[in-house]
Protein backbone atom coordinates (compact mmCIF):
# COMPACT_ATOMS: atom_id res chain seq x y z
CA UNK A 1 0.00 0.00 0.00
CA UNK A 2 0.88 3.33 -0.75
CA UNK A 3 2.08 5.51 2.44
CA UNK A 4 -0.87 8.12 2.00
CA UNK A 5 -1.25 9.11 5.68
CA UNK A 6 0.44 10.66 8.25
CA UNK A 7 1.63 9.51 11.76
CA UNK A 8 2.94 12.23 14.42
CA UNK A 9 4.45 9.90 16.50
CA UNK A 10 4.79 12.33 19.65
CA UNK A 11 6.77 10.89 22.92
CA UNK A 12 5.88 13.11 26.15
CA UNK A 13 7.49 13.67 28.93
CA UNK A 14 11.26 14.41 27.48
CA UNK A 15 13.47 15.80 30.01
CA UNK A 16 10.98 14.15 32.82
CA UNK A 17 14.50 12.17 33.73
CA UNK A 18 18.07 10.97 32.14
CA UNK A 19 16.84 7.68 31.28
CA UNK A 20 13.60 8.72 29.99
CA UNK A 21 15.09 11.26 27.60
CA UNK A 22 18.09 8.90 26.67
CA UNK A 23 15.48 6.08 25.11
CA UNK A 24 13.19 9.02 23.29
CA UNK A 25 16.85 10.29 21.53
CA UNK A 26 17.45 6.72 20.62
CA UNK A 27 14.31 6.04 19.45
CA UNK A 28 14.32 9.05 17.14
CA UNK A 29 17.72 7.75 16.05
CA UNK A 30 16.40 4.45 14.63
CA UNK A 31 12.94 6.34 13.54
CA UNK A 32 10.35 5.19 15.70
CA UNK A 33 9.19 9.07 16.84
CA UNK A 34 9.28 11.97 15.26
CA UNK A 35 8.95 14.29 18.25
CA UNK A 36 8.71 14.51 21.40
CA UNK A 37 7.93 17.78 23.98
CA UNK A 38 9.73 18.82 26.86
CA UNK A 39 9.07 19.40 30.73
CA UNK A 40 10.88 22.41 31.34
CA UNK A 41 10.27 22.70 34.89
CA UNK A 42 11.78 19.39 35.31
CA UNK A 43 15.37 19.61 37.24
CA UNK A 44 16.43 17.27 33.96
CA UNK A 45 15.35 19.76 31.44
CA UNK A 46 18.37 21.24 30.80
CA UNK A 47 20.51 18.45 30.45
CA UNK A 48 17.76 16.46 28.13
CA UNK A 49 18.09 19.27 26.03
CA UNK A 50 21.90 19.19 25.72
CA UNK A 51 21.58 15.72 25.22
CA UNK A 52 19.47 16.08 22.59
CA UNK A 53 21.71 19.03 20.74
CA UNK A 54 24.81 16.84 21.18
CA UNK A 55 23.13 13.77 19.58
CA UNK A 56 22.43 15.36 16.41
CA UNK A 57 19.66 12.99 15.21
CA UNK A 58 16.42 14.19 14.31
CA UNK A 59 13.68 14.94 16.29
CA UNK A 60 11.37 18.02 16.83
CA UNK A 61 10.94 19.13 20.43
CA UNK A 62 8.12 20.96 21.40
CA UNK A 63 6.83 21.85 24.65
CA UNK A 64 5.23 19.96 27.40
CA UNK A 65 3.60 22.57 29.96
CA UNK A 66 2.89 21.19 32.85
CA UNK A 67 0.69 22.01 36.45
CA UNK A 68 1.15 18.98 38.27
CA UNK A 69 4.89 18.00 38.64
CA UNK A 70 7.90 19.54 40.46
CA UNK A 71 8.75 22.79 41.40
CA UNK A 72 6.85 25.79 38.87
CA UNK A 73 9.28 28.09 36.52
CA UNK A 74 7.59 30.58 38.22
CA UNK A 75 8.60 32.41 41.97
CA UNK A 76 6.01 30.02 44.32
CA UNK A 77 5.14 33.39 45.90
CA UNK A 78 3.36 34.46 42.68
CA UNK A 79 1.34 31.30 41.99
CA UNK A 80 1.01 29.83 45.60
CA UNK A 81 -2.70 28.61 44.23
CA UNK A 82 -0.69 25.81 42.15
CA UNK A 83 2.17 24.89 44.67
CA UNK A 84 2.00 22.49 47.59
CA UNK A 85 3.45 22.40 51.04
CA UNK A 86 6.28 20.86 49.30
CA UNK A 87 6.95 23.32 46.76
CA UNK A 88 6.01 21.44 43.95
CA UNK A 89 3.04 21.83 41.77
CA UNK A 90 -0.06 19.75 43.31
CA UNK A 91 -0.06 15.94 41.45
CA UNK A 92 -2.66 15.62 39.40
CA UNK A 93 -5.99 14.50 41.37
CA UNK A 94 -5.37 17.21 43.64
CA UNK A 95 -4.59 20.03 41.28
CA UNK A 96 -7.75 19.05 39.71
CA UNK A 97 -9.91 18.77 42.57
CA UNK A 98 -9.04 22.84 43.30
CA UNK A 99 -9.75 23.62 40.16
CA UNK A 100 -12.89 22.39 40.02
CA UNK A 101 -13.13 23.91 43.16
CA UNK A 102 -12.24 27.14 42.98
CA UNK A 103 -8.99 26.87 44.03
CA UNK A 104 -6.86 27.41 41.34
CA UNK A 105 -6.46 31.38 40.26
CA UNK A 106 -6.35 31.69 36.25
CA UNK A 107 -4.22 34.50 36.67
CA UNK A 108 -1.66 32.35 38.19
CA UNK A 109 -2.38 29.59 35.53
CA UNK A 110 -1.49 32.03 33.26
CA UNK A 111 1.90 32.97 35.29
CA UNK A 112 3.23 30.12 35.67
CA UNK A 113 2.50 29.35 31.66
CA UNK A 114 4.42 32.42 30.58
CA UNK A 115 7.29 31.67 32.79
CA UNK A 116 7.29 27.89 31.38
CA UNK A 117 7.30 29.27 27.66
CA UNK A 118 9.88 31.57 28.04
CA UNK A 119 11.91 28.70 29.58
CA UNK A 120 11.17 27.08 26.75
CA UNK A 121 12.52 29.33 24.66
CA UNK A 122 15.59 30.43 26.47
CA UNK A 123 16.82 26.28 27.00
CA UNK A 124 15.65 25.41 22.55
CA UNK A 125 16.67 28.58 21.27
CA UNK A 126 13.16 29.18 19.49
CA UNK A 127 9.55 29.22 20.09
CA UNK A 128 8.24 25.66 20.44
CA UNK A 129 6.66 24.10 16.86
CA UNK A 130 4.85 21.63 19.03
CA UNK A 131 2.54 21.68 21.95
CA UNK A 132 0.64 19.54 24.11
CA UNK A 133 -0.17 19.74 27.62
CA UNK A 134 1.08 17.06 30.51
CA UNK A 135 -1.42 15.28 31.92
CA UNK A 136 -3.80 16.42 29.08
CA UNK A 137 -4.38 19.44 32.16
CA UNK A 138 -5.27 21.68 28.69
CA UNK A 139 -8.57 19.55 27.89
CA UNK A 140 -10.00 21.17 31.48
CA UNK A 141 -11.26 25.00 31.65
CA UNK A 142 -10.07 27.44 31.84
CA UNK A 143 -6.69 25.76 31.45
CA UNK A 144 -6.98 25.06 28.01
CA UNK A 145 -7.98 29.11 27.19
CA UNK A 146 -5.33 30.57 28.92
CA UNK A 147 -2.63 27.76 27.10
CA UNK A 148 -4.23 29.66 23.80
CA UNK A 149 -4.26 32.76 25.07
CA UNK A 150 -0.24 32.31 25.32
CA UNK A 151 0.28 30.46 22.33
CA UNK A 152 -1.08 33.67 20.26
CA UNK A 153 1.13 35.95 21.05
CA UNK A 154 3.30 34.01 19.33
CA UNK A 155 4.26 35.06 15.88
CA UNK A 156 3.47 31.15 14.37
CA UNK A 157 0.63 28.83 15.47
CA UNK A 158 2.61 25.40 16.57
CA UNK A 159 0.85 22.20 15.83
CA UNK A 160 -1.33 21.11 19.14
CA UNK A 161 -2.49 18.06 20.25
CA UNK A 162 -6.32 17.47 19.91
CA UNK A 163 -7.09 14.97 22.45
CA UNK A 164 -9.92 13.10 20.36
CA UNK A 165 -10.34 9.82 19.48
CA UNK A 166 -13.33 8.10 17.57
CA UNK A 167 -16.12 6.64 19.72
CA UNK A 168 -15.64 3.57 17.69
CA UNK A 169 -11.66 2.70 19.10
CA UNK A 170 -13.35 2.59 22.81
CA UNK A 171 -14.86 -0.69 21.69
CA UNK A 172 -11.98 -1.77 19.33
CA UNK A 173 -8.79 -0.87 21.30
CA UNK A 174 -8.93 -1.76 25.46
CA UNK A 175 -7.06 0.01 27.93
CA UNK A 176 -8.17 2.91 30.23
CA UNK A 177 -11.74 3.16 28.38
CA UNK A 178 -13.06 5.68 31.00
CA UNK A 179 -10.64 7.92 31.09
CA UNK A 180 -10.29 7.81 26.92
CA UNK A 181 -13.57 8.61 26.69
CA UNK A 182 -13.67 11.58 29.27
CA UNK A 183 -10.78 12.93 28.13
CA UNK A 184 -11.83 12.75 24.53
CA UNK A 185 -15.26 14.26 25.40
CA UNK A 186 -13.40 17.17 27.04
CA UNK A 187 -11.14 17.24 23.83
CA UNK A 188 -13.08 17.64 21.47
CA UNK A 189 -14.75 20.75 23.18
CA UNK A 190 -10.98 22.34 23.49
CA UNK A 191 -10.44 21.11 19.47
CA UNK A 192 -13.52 23.44 18.53
CA UNK A 193 -10.99 26.27 20.28
CA UNK A 194 -7.65 25.15 18.91
CA UNK A 195 -9.73 25.02 15.19
CA UNK A 196 -11.32 28.39 15.59
CA UNK A 197 -8.13 30.12 16.38
CA UNK A 198 -5.97 28.40 13.49
CA UNK A 199 -4.11 25.95 15.78
CA UNK A 200 -2.77 22.97 13.21
CA UNK A 201 -2.80 19.89 14.30
CA UNK A 202 -4.38 16.12 13.47
CA UNK A 203 -7.66 14.54 13.06
CA UNK A 204 -7.59 11.97 16.19
CA UNK A 205 -5.10 11.13 18.73
CA UNK A 206 -3.94 6.90 19.39
CA UNK A 207 -2.02 5.74 22.02
CA UNK A 208 -3.81 6.65 25.59
CA UNK A 209 -3.73 3.86 27.86
CA UNK A 210 -2.61 2.32 31.23
CA UNK A 211 0.31 0.11 31.99
CA UNK A 212 -1.64 -3.17 31.70
CA UNK A 213 -2.24 -3.02 28.22
CA UNK A 214 1.09 -2.14 26.54
CA UNK A 215 3.04 -5.46 27.88
CA UNK A 216 0.87 -6.65 25.25
CA UNK A 217 2.98 -6.90 21.77
CA UNK A 218 0.53 -5.89 19.10
CA UNK A 219 -1.11 -3.08 21.27
CA UNK A 220 0.01 -0.52 18.40
CA UNK A 221 -0.42 -2.73 15.55
CA UNK A 222 -4.09 -2.84 16.94
CA UNK A 223 -4.29 0.82 17.18
CA UNK A 224 -2.82 1.62 13.97
CA UNK A 225 -4.92 -1.25 12.02
CA UNK A 226 -7.90 0.42 13.60
CA UNK A 227 -7.31 4.42 13.65
CA UNK A 228 -9.18 6.76 10.79
CA UNK A 229 -7.85 10.07 9.21
CA UNK A 230 -5.18 11.22 7.08
CA UNK A 231 -3.37 12.72 10.03
CA UNK A 232 -3.01 10.97 12.80
CA UNK A 233 -1.10 11.12 16.21
CA UNK A 234 0.94 8.72 18.25
CA UNK A 235 1.46 9.74 21.94
CA UNK A 236 3.52 7.86 23.79
CA UNK A 237 5.45 7.19 26.94
CA UNK A 238 8.71 5.35 26.39
CA UNK A 239 11.74 5.14 28.49
CA UNK A 240 14.65 3.11 30.16
CA UNK A 241 14.03 2.43 33.63
CA UNK A 242 14.49 5.50 35.54
CA UNK A 243 14.22 5.48 38.86
CA UNK A 244 14.77 9.48 39.25
CA UNK A 245 10.92 9.65 38.16
CA UNK A 246 10.15 7.62 42.07
CA UNK A 247 8.23 10.05 44.33
CA UNK A 248 7.97 12.70 41.30
CA UNK A 249 6.09 11.01 38.53
CA UNK A 250 5.01 7.86 40.27
CA UNK A 251 5.74 5.41 42.96
CA UNK A 252 8.04 2.08 42.87
CA UNK A 253 5.78 -0.40 42.26
CA UNK A 254 2.25 1.24 40.65
CA UNK A 255 3.48 0.01 37.22
CA UNK A 256 3.85 3.20 35.70
CA UNK A 257 7.26 2.80 35.81
CA UNK A 258 7.57 0.04 34.15
CA UNK A 259 4.84 0.93 31.26
CA UNK A 260 7.76 3.53 30.25
CA UNK A 261 9.58 0.47 29.23
CA UNK A 262 7.36 -1.91 27.77
CA UNK A 263 6.14 1.17 25.76
CA UNK A 264 10.30 1.53 24.62
CA UNK A 265 10.09 -2.34 23.59
CA UNK A 266 6.67 -2.02 21.62
CA UNK A 267 8.24 0.92 19.61
CA UNK A 268 11.36 -0.91 19.07
CA UNK A 269 9.63 -4.40 17.87
CA UNK A 270 9.90 -4.67 14.15
CA UNK A 271 5.53 -5.34 13.94
CA UNK A 272 5.36 -1.17 14.73
CA UNK A 273 7.19 -0.65 11.53
CA UNK A 274 5.17 -3.04 9.58
CA UNK A 275 2.14 -1.62 11.28
CA UNK A 276 2.92 1.36 10.32
CA UNK A 277 3.00 0.97 6.20
CA UNK A 278 0.63 -1.94 6.66
CA UNK A 279 -2.12 1.14 7.74
CA UNK A 280 -0.77 3.00 4.97
CA UNK A 281 1.20 5.55 7.11
CA UNK A 282 4.28 7.67 6.21
CA UNK A 283 6.07 9.42 9.47
CA UNK A 284 5.80 13.36 9.52
CA UNK A 285 6.91 15.82 12.18
CA UNK A 286 4.68 18.52 13.63
CA UNK A 287 6.39 21.01 11.77
CA UNK A 288 6.13 19.22 8.13
CA UNK A 289 2.20 19.95 8.86
CA UNK A 290 2.60 23.93 9.81
CA UNK A 291 5.16 24.53 7.36
CA UNK A 292 7.66 25.49 9.83
CA UNK A 293 9.87 22.66 8.12
CA UNK A 294 13.59 22.37 9.09
CA UNK A 295 13.52 23.05 12.81
CA UNK A 296 12.89 19.42 13.77
CA UNK A 297 16.93 18.37 13.79
CA UNK A 298 18.44 18.74 16.84
CA UNK A 299 21.94 20.63 14.98
CA UNK A 300 19.33 23.28 13.85
CA UNK A 301 18.19 24.53 17.48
Amino acid sequence: MDASRCLVVVADDYGIGPETSRAIVELAGRGAVTAAVLLVNSPHAADGVRKWRQSGVTLELGWHPSLTLDPPVAPASRVPSLVGPDGCLWPLGKFLLRLLTGYVRASEVMAELRAQYDRFVELVGHAPTLVNSHQHVAVFPPVGDILLDVLSQARARPYMRRVREPWAMLRHVPGARIKRGVLSLLGRHYAQAQDRLGFPGHDWLAGITDPRWVKDPEFYPHWLGRVPGRVVELACHPGHYDATLIGRDCGADDGLLQRRVDELARLNEPSFFAAIKAAGFRLAAPSELTGRAGRGAAHAA
